[in-house]
């Protein structure tokens, strides 16, 4: 990496965590690729050379005992699920430069020449280890073909890993009372010999390299305590014939595979080198990326500043695979002799109405049941890019995404543009003759501003809500200058304004097209542009828009509340079809996404958010002690009320989604808690300042428990 601020004279590739080929796709694996292909669009928007690539986890003993369930091949069985992921993806506007899958001979051969390099490196060592055996099939069991207890945290695990509980990697033979899942019997345990990678041969590295890694708190900070201490070294073997072969040049290594983890995540050095053959060298070389100077270097050729004048690798990744990309992986690499991570992001969670999502109930939206439902895929890509900071969990509910859909995409982006749009095009046939004002000419050089800080500390939400502000600055613009009114008695201030607003719509497609790239795409269109919205820098927001275009149409349509009724219907019902049942099932979790977050008792709470606070930015939160006066509906709006909060200081003005969960005529003089340095917000036309806070689903208004006198701040 380069440690230069992006863009950087380097290219950059951006990969997402591998979504493992067992089991078809939901809006907790889609988090990770929508956030993944916004941020290389947006690298791309800033002038930085960048590829976008992951690929299908192939191997594994998940898919060997699926596969042989279903009576196919581990190979057969992988690949349809393959082949579904790359028709899926785009039909979400995630577009990979090159997508391919661990099984395929450029991922075979890179890893087994990265094997080759650690034995040539004396990084690699065997020994005699415990491995779990079935005695009544007699085989050795790897992996997921064993559960048991975990003996860091004492929670129920699989053979890899604690998914259940502390989520650390378990190497084979840690597992406590073993139990096979082929027959339900106990395991024993008996010693084979298998490879080990000397993680400890790079523990002064690791500390080095977690110091100047980009990315999310979580992907720095949690590794720490692993590193800490004795680094325990990876098993890279396992007793399977699903798997990548270790090589036959290196001794002692017949009959053995090489763990998944070994082979997943160098897929993304093999998905990189697929793309660069295509196109060719001169336009993309991965050599540049991945290897140091273009090439690999042993030990003894390293140096203190080996790494900055290489490319830009940038992992998104879910947040339960930290450790293997924040400590294997670079050691993998080093190893190796190729370049080290700039960044890895870790995405939170997703959960369902307000529950962990779960597989095994049936809780969970499907990939295929969003695109059934007939919506467009940017507003689910708005949805769950903006619904929290990219490694917090995000709760997917129909209605929180009709009520964002209706109110800050139709609402706001939507009725700015289109009533602009359509005012030039009927009274100037396009583009008002007339220079952009100073004013706005400086709010949308601030918005530029504001996106290439975003990229820059790798904050997707931003990358959107940079657009909305913008959008919601040229509301209150218009609103204010009511240039239809000024038409007749003063026509150049009404040219001035609308050729503002054009040129605000035009930087709002700019701006929004990495998170909303179709949507970007048609209004590029709408304002007469020619060719892709993709192409153009960020200096183009601030370029005159075409002097004629046609009548526009509206960008965004209202979400429907007998439409949302009939998902939410039938997402109940799936999850009461299936039952209680607690236990566990795989799906398709990978080499890299969001875990199913488990099906405990805990499971109907939505996780708590794992990154702490610090006392001083609680202490930035106002929160004052209120009542309300007054509750009306929002004309439109099925689900929001207009409020006037009393926080003794002044009666503010609010608008909150009470209207289905609280009658308005009995809300007057309740007591409610208000933040009060919530950013300002425009829904329907409505300016909402503050937020009321409550609980749960069934909108628990908080309060006080005695008579705080109004405006007292929370403490």
């Amino acid at each position: 990496m380069s440690n230069d601020e992006f863009p950087t004279d380097q290219p950059a590739v951006v990969t997402c965590g591998l979504p493992y080929a067992n089991g078809d796709l939901h809006v907790g694996h889609l988090r990770t690729y929508v956030d993944g292909d916004a941020l290389s669009r947006a690298l791309r928007r800033i002038g930085q050379q960048t590829a976008f690539v992951s690929g299908s986890d192939m191997h594994g003993t998940p898919v060997a005992v699926n596969a042989a369930e279903a009576g196919v091949e581990p190979r057969e069985f992988a690949l349809d699920f393959h082949e579904t992921y790359a028709e899926t993806f785009p039909q979400f506007n995630i577009e990979f430069d090159n997508y391919g899958h661990t099984d395929d001979e450029t991922n075979v051969e890179l890893t087994q020449s990265f094997v080759r390099s650690w034995v040539e490196n004396d990084h690699v060592h065997e020994k005699e280890i415990e491995v779990a055996w079935d005695t009544e099939e007699d085989q050795p069991l790897p992996d997921r073909y064993v559960e048991g207890t975990c003996p860091y945290c004492g929670e129920q695990a699989r053979g890899d890993e604690c998914d259940e509980g502390c989520q650390r990697h378990l190497e084979p033979g840690e597992i406590e009372d073993p139990v096979s899942t082929l027959t339900g019997n106990p395991a024993e345990y008996r010693t084979r010999e298998h490879k080990f990678l000397r993680l400890s041969d790079f523990q002064e590295y690791l500390q080095d390299f977690l110091d100047r890694l980009e990315g999310t708190d979580n992907a720095q900070n949690q590794p720490r305590e692993w590193i800490e201490g004795e680094l325990q070294d990876l098993c890279i073997t396992r007793d399977m014939d699903w798997g990548v072969d270790y090589p036959e040049d290196v001794d002692g290594g017949e009959d053995l595979v090489l763990y998944v983890w070994v082979d997943a995540p160098i897929e993304y050095v093999a998905s990189t080198k697929q793309y660069s053959e295509r196109v060719g060298d001169d336009e993309y070389n991965w050599e540049q990326v991945w290897k140091v100077d273009g090439e690999e270097r042993h030990d003894t050729e390293w140096d203190d500043d080996w790494s900055e004048d290489n490319g830009e690798i940038i992992h998104v990744i879910g947040r339960d695979i930290i450790q293997h990309h924040a400590v294997f992986w670079p050691a993998m690499l080093r190893g190796a002799g190729y370049n080290e991570p700039r960044a890895i992001l870790a995405t939170g969670f997703v959960g369902i109405d307000g529950k962990a999502l779960s597989t095994s109930r049936n809780r969970a939206v499907w990939a295929d049941e969003y695109l059934e439902a007939g919506f467009h895929p940017d507003l689910f890509r708005y949805y769950i890019a903006t619904g929290a900071q990219i490694d917090t969990d995000v709760d997917f509910s129909w209605d929180r995404f009709q009520e964002r859909v209706n109110g800050e995409l139709v609402g706001n982006v939507g009725n700015f543009i289109y009533r602009s749009l359509l005012f030039a095009e009927r009274n100037y046939d396009g583009t008002p003759d007339a220079p952009v004002s100073d004013d706005v000419r400086e709010r949308i050089e601030a918005a530029i501003d504001d996106f290439e800080a975003a990229v820059r500390e790798y904050d997707v939400r931003a990358l959107a809500e940079i657009a909305i502000e913008l959008s919601n600055y040229g509301n209150e613009y218009i609103q204010r200058n009511e240039p239809w009114n000024l038409v007749d008695d003063d026509p150049e201030e009404a040219e001035q304004v609308i050729r503002d607003c054009v040129q605000l719509t035009k930087a709002v497609a700019v701006l929004i097209q990495p998170v909303l790239p179709g949507k970007a795409e048609r209004l590029w269109g709408q304002l007469g542009e020619q060719g892709s919205v993709a192409d153009v820098t960020l200096d183009s927001a601030l370029e005159a828009p075409p002097a004629e275009f046609g009548e526009p149409a509206e960008l965004f349509e209202q979400v429907e509340d007998d439409h949302i009724e009939a998902l939410n219907e039938e997402l109940q019902e799936r999850v009461e079809a299936a039952g209680d049942d607690e236990s566990e099932d795989d799906d398709g979790e990978d080499a890299g996404d969001e875990a199913d977050d488990g099906d405990t008792d805990a499971a109907d709470l939505q996780p708590l958010v794992e990154d702490r606070i610090s006392f001083e930015d609680f202490e930035g939160v106002d929160m004052r002690v209120g009542e309300i006066r007054s509750a009306e509906p929002v004309e439109g709006a099925d689900k929001l009320l207009k409020l006037a909060v009393d926080i003794g200081h002044e009666v503010r003005q609010v608008v909150a989604g009470l209207r289905q969960l609280h009658d308005a005529e009995d809300l007057p003089g309740t007591r409610v808690i208000l933040l009060a340095n919530m950013e300002k917000a425009e829904l329907f036309g409505i300016e909402s300042n503050g937020m009321v806070l409550a609980a749960g689903d069934e909108a628990d208004l908080l309060t006080t428990h005695e008579d705080a006198p109004l405006g007292t701040r929370i403490k």
